[in-house]
């Protein structure tokens, strides 16, 4: 009896474990991947190869899974998993905004709003407040630009959601959108690497942890019945990721892109 009590103790305790590190991957493994290519940025100062839209559809995808909840409820996990990704993507935008800053050889700097900045380094011409150049979208010269773009989204979508909780259509729709534009989130770095023709810059370690993660999210979402929008597009996820893949073997098997970005930095100086 005592052996048999010692045994469900050990069960217990074992399924307690596995169960704290689930929950541990679910909330901090989504931030792993984005480490080693936060390192090569830091080391070469070259932000090229790296979409800083995948950071645009991640932000918008947690905020809108945020306020998902206020109309359905859904694990706690998941919740603190959008806290830590927003301050994640916030702190991949400053980097690769600085970086892009520093070696950037056109003087023409871009913000988010019209400005009248006294630094001669950001200074733009002063415009009404929403007349931004639409091209320059995502492309500012300042962190504080992404901040403001940030909030302002933030704060429309919180007063709308706020307007139509009450509406189980909206609120349906609201966790539909928050996890397809997750689903998308390979999808600017998949557009990057074709319009470069070459995965150069990108840091495979970080799609291998794409990968695994988000196999790993899907299953888990099968596991705990989550919402169905949320299992859907993780097996879309899933396939994006694997689509990356494809283009890091095929771009280095037949190499389409005969000038790195290093080179044609060193030209464009040379010409200057």
């Amino acid at each position: 009896m005592e052996d048999g009590e010692l045994f469900d103790q050990v069960v217990s305790v074992s399924q307690s474990v596995v169960s704290w590190v689930a929950a541990g991957a679910m909330v901090f493994g989504g931030v792993v991947p984005y480490i080693p290519q936060y390192r090569d940025i830091r080391r070469t100062q070259n932000a090229e190869g790296f979409s800083t839209y995948v950071c645009l559809v991640l932000l918008v995808a947690n905020i809108l899974r945020i306020l998902f909840r206020f109309g359905r409820y859904f694990e706690t996990l998941l919740l603190w998993q959008s806290f830590i990704m927003i301050a994640t993507m916030l702190t991949m935008l400053n980097l690769c905004t600085n970086v892009r800053v520093a070696t950037e050889l056109n003087t023409k700097r871009r913000s988010f709003i019209a400005t009248d900045s006294k630094d001669e380094e950001v200074r733009v011409p002063k415009r009404l407040f929403l007349d931004f150049d639409w091209s320059a979208f995502w492309l500012w010269s300042r962190f504080v630009d992404y901040l403001q773009c940030v909030l302002a989204f933030t704060v429309s979508a919180a007063y709308v959601t706020y307007v139509l909780l009450d509406s189980a259509l909206f609120v349906e729709s609201l966790g539909f959108l928050a996890v397809f534009t997750e689903a998308m989130l390979g999808t600017p770095q998949l557009y990057c690497n074709f319009q470069n023709k070459s995965t150069e810059g990108m840091s495979i370690k970080m799609v291998l942890m794409w990968t695994s993660g988000d196999t790993f999210k899907t299953g888990y979402f099968l596991m705990t019945q989550a919402p169905v929008q949320f299992w859907i597009c993780g097996l879309l996820q899933v396939f994006v990721d694997f689509a990356i893949l494809f283009q890091v073997y095929y771009y280095s098997r037949y190499p389409q892109k005969p000038v790195s970005h290093t080179v044609s930095h060193t030209t464009s100086a040379k010409a200057l």
